[in-house]
């Protein structure tokens, strides 16, 4: 696997959400909590390379999403990213077998169930660290996230710690 420098596509999502400062700071606090989690989780330098991009690109559906109907809802940000990120992904000159993870991943993002791997189990997690964060959510949202969605010991320690909430 040829590695593709990740400043290089973080730079390319800057450029993405230009405009919109809150996405781009989402998205550099889900990469470096993905990068946190998979590296204290022991992940394989291809799954954490994966994961890492991934986190990089999660959100990319979102302004076409929004151009195309008006709302970034989560299932539709899971229809529109996976070609975007495609795109992003091979002009960088990303591997095919990198871009169909990492499109998978982008298209799944945001569903709970089925989850197939540690890469998305730690996507989610660090997506989510952001999201309550971001979104205010209310000590009891907090803990009903770390019940049912976190499954990593750093994920779960993250949350417990940053939130305050005892496990």
């Amino acid at each position: 696997m040829k590695a593709v420098n990740h400043n290089k596509l973080l730079e390319a999502m800057i450029v993405h959400d230009g405009g919109v400062p809150r996405r781009i700071q989402h998205v550099i606090k889900v990469y470096q909590f993905a990068k946190m989690i998979g590296e204290q989780e022991g992940l394989d330098e291809e799954t954490q390379y994966i994961l890492e991009t991934a986190a990089i690109v999660h959100d990319i559906g979102i302004r076409p999403a929004l151009e195309k109907y008006g709302s970034s809802a989560g299932n539709l940000q899971e229809q529109e990213g996976p070609a975007i990120a495609r795109q992003a992904l091979s002009r960088l000159g990303y591997d095919e077998s990198v871009i169909k993870r990492v499109c998978y991943l982008v298209g799944h993002h945001h569903t709970l169930r089925e989850v197939d791997g540690m890469d998305y189990q730690i996507l989610l997690e660090a997506d989510f660290l952001v999201n309550l964060y971001e979104d205010g959510c209310d000590r009891e949202a907090v803990r009903h996230t770390y019940e049912t969605v976190f499954r990593t010991k750093t994920g779960k320690r993250i949350c417990a710690v940053m939130f305050g909430i005892v496990p």
